[in-house]
């Protein structure tokens, strides 16, 4: 057997990471996305917005000051400020044009890339009688609303019995409004030809991503030519999760991803051509980056107490407790070993098992072994937790931690939670990012150890004392970049304020740029993922012996923990943050 271990580096920080090291380029990658966005959205407020806020919010104050209810004239006013967007604009949709796709799709999935201008009239003519019905019944409802109304304010809104009447017509007004709404869209269908916009967008994806590679060393010849396919993949990818039964079941694009990936990877195998352009960390974090900038940094700093004693709890009690049962009960003869899986357990999967197996030198064999099973789980875990956490009916909020907590790698996290819903998403990437920043103190715990030890597989004495700038060199970087976007993002919009930052922030810079090159970002990280992850190469680690039953009972243990601590953080301790969450 080759024994041949895994040797550490010097640990120093270098003024050249900041352009050659994934975590930077994720930084500046992203922070270019929200400086463009800012350009092409928040520089100037056009005066139109100014003109109806200011007379919408003025009803707003006059309305609630008079009603008890929550009034027709109010409604109208408040959809009056929704329907203010900054993605609207000339730039805005010329950027929208390249990533916007036709939507769901049922029997044919060309319509997801094609919808020609006599299928798209003929669909919108089909579809008009159910339009003009909802119309009708719109025109009817707001009738009945506005009696209702009427009568309530002659009664002076003292007449509970009337109030309540009016308050259940205007509820069932808005119901037809959203009808007529989903209607009308309808009929209006417009031609679809995705074929170019598409080609441009991959130009301009691989320019955008090369410019990193190339810093960083890579050849980019043979990467542009690597992420056509990843990009043609994920493509179908964001086809297969449009299609309406498989959206209805939570497979998005996401799923859908790492599963195609999957498929390919372990049938016909992932071509060679492909592999250099599979940079997995590189997208993902650049998508971590892009998702800071969405949750404004309130909602950060609130996940962040809560975060911090669920993420700083469970790592070093699954770390502790993994080595424990790894020598004490199981015996296995390796220490690194039992050192190297539980780092992956405990804190962020492959990244982890790699940092601390070349602390403790452990034998290449080992770290295969332990990344192999990472991955099946991590798969079998982003698959299978929102499922779960869905049937069991947990709130996205709880769910989100604990696949945060529990699921290995952060690619997977981030999977898990865009899986499961909107809230998770933010919650388990904070949770995973948080626990994620332990890695350099548990590297540099275990080059003392193994130090104090004075064990490698060779028989000498550990190799160098670990520096105290082991801990800054394994912190991860782009959890800097992460924090610092949604800090931008939270000025930017307390400098507008909430109506003129809900029109330019959200619905400009978030909605018309950030979160759509977010959402390519995780496709191809998981898309990625998928194409590297070969499970016939897997199986083995599947059989039997004492390192998969410690990754089973380590596994196991973790997510049990986390469970506990997640109720016990989230629901008992920190009730009032988790509602604001």
């Amino acid at each position: 057997m080759n024994q041949e271990s895994i040797v550490i580096d010097d640990g120093r920080a270098k003024l050249s990471d900041l352009w050659k090291k994934e975590d930077f380029w994720a930084i500046w990658l992203g922070f270019a996305v929200l400086i463009t966005g800012y350009f092409l959205f928040c520089t100037q407020v056009p005066p139109r917005f100014t003109e109806i806020l200011d007379k919408a919010n003025h009803i707003l104050q006059a309305e609630s000051a008079k009603s008890p209810f929550y009034t027709i004239e109010y409604y109208a006013a408040e959809d009056s400020k929704k329907n203010l967007r900054a993605r609207d604009n000339g730039a805005g949709k010329a950027v929208s044009r390249y990533f916007t796709h036709s939507g769901n799709w049922f029997a044919n999935p060309l319509e997801f890339f094609y919808i020609p201008a006599p299928v798209a009239r003929a669909d919108g003519e089909t579809a008009r009688p159910a339009a003009e019905k909802a119309g009708a019944e719109l025109a009817a409802a707001l009738k009945a609303a506005k009696d209702a109304q009427t009568l309530a304010t002659d009664a002076g809104y003292k007449n509970s019995e009337l109030n309540a009447g009016a308050e259940a017509k205007i509820a069932a007004w808005r119901k037809a409004q959203a009808v007529f709404t989903r209607a009308v869209a309808v009929t209006n269908q417009k031609p679809v030809n995705l074929f170019s916009s598409l080609g441009a967008l991959m130009v301009g994806l691989i320019v955008f991503f090369s410019i990193g590679m190339v810093s960083m060393g890579h050849n980019v010849t043979q990467y542009s030519v690597g992420f056509i396919f990843t990009f043609v993949m994920a493509v179908l990818a964001f086809m297969l999760g449009s299609q309406t039964n498989l959206r209805a079941w939570g497979a998005g694009p996401e799923v859908c991803a790492v599963i195609l990936g999957l498929f390919i990877a372990s049938t016909v195998g992932t071509p060679g051509f492909a592999k250099p352009a599979l940079q997995t960390g590189y997208y993902i974090k650049t998508g971590l980056v892009l998702l800071g900038a969405e949750a404004l940094f309130g909602k950060l700093a609130a996940i962040g107490i809560p975060g911090i004693c669920l993420a700083w709890a469970v790592t070093p009690l699954v770390f502790i407790c993994t080595v424990f049962v790894g020598q004490k009960l199981l015996k296995i003869p390796s220490k690194s070993l039992s050192v190297t899986m539980a780092a992956s357990l405990g804190v962020c999967g492959a990244p982890a098992a790699l940092a601390v197996a070349s602390a403790c030198r452990a034998k290449k064999e080992e770290l295969a072994l332990v990344t192999g099973l990472s991955l099946i789980g991590t798969v079998i875990m982003l698959l299978a937790m929102p499922v779960l956490i869905k049937a069991a009916g947990m709130p996205e909020v709880l769910g989100g931690a604990w696949m945060g907590a529990s699921i290995d790698a952060t690619e997977g996290a981030a999977a898990a939670g865009a899986i499961l819903g909107e809230k998770a998403l933010p919650v388990a990437v904070s949770v995973k990012i948080l626990q994620s920043m332990l890695l350099g103190v548990v590297v540099f715990a275990a080059s003392l150890y193994w130090n104090a030890e004075g064990e490698t597989h060779g028989g000498g004495k550990a190799g160098k004392r670990p520096r105290i700038s082991e801990i800054w060199h394994r912190f991860p970087k782009f959890a800097l970049g992460f924090f610092a976007a949604s800090i931008v993002t939270s000025l930017i919009s307390e400098a507008l304020g909430a109506d003129l930052a809900a029109a330019m922030v959200d619905e400009g810079l978030l909605q018309g740029l950030v979160s759509p090159m977010r959402d390519w970002c995780f496709v191809l990280a998981f898309m990625s993922f998928g194409l590297r992850t070969d499970v016939r190469e897997l199986a083995p680690h599947c059989k039997g012996g004492k390192p998969l039953l410690l990754y089973a009972w380590g596994q196991s243990f973790n997510l049990l923990l986390a469970l506990v601590l997640v109720y016990g953080v989230f629901c008992l301790a920190f009730p009032d943050i988790t509602a604001t969450l």
